[in-house]
């Protein structure tokens, strides 16, 4: 992650820039992802339009973030986040679904990811999310 820090007016900020990684089989909710990222100064390294392609993609480019939808071809969320906490236990996920089956978004939490945001989501709404779990 990339931290660039600078005074105005008086004022000390700081500005988190992370490379991050978008799983999610829909063409439409990756491009809607890395507009709000980009918008917000992240740098979104790679798009993975299915399982297998997300955890390749996750262990090549080692991304501060990833984003990663829950139904996808080849392998689901759940198996993707389990083989990735397996190889790199620091990884910080943040599930995106449309599902309301609570049940199985909480085996994913337990498994690894940090984080869900529910589909439809607002734009206010994942830069909040991925601000907190950037910040851990």
């Amino acid at each position: 992650m990339f931290i660039y820090e600078y005074f105005y007016y008086d004022i000390f900020v700081t500005i988190r820039m992370a490379n991050i990684l978008i799983g999610d089989d829909s063409s439409a909710i990756r491009i809607i992802l890395k507009e709000i990222l980009m918008m917000d100064g992240h740098n979104v390294v790679g798009e993975g339009k299915d399982g297998d392609e997300t955890i390749v993609l996750y262990c090549e480019l080692r991304p501060d973030l990833l984003l990663l939808d829950l139904t996808m071809p080849k392998k689901d969320g759940l198996a993707v986040i389990r083989e990735i906490i397996s190889k790199h236990p620091e990884a910080k996920i943040i599930l995106i679904t449309a599902s309301d089956d609570q049940e199985y978004i909480q085996h994913c939490l337990d498994s690894g990811a940090l984080s869900s945001i529910s589909k439809p989501f607002s734009f206010k709404n994942v830069l909040k999310v991925v601000s907190k779990i950037l910040a851990k």
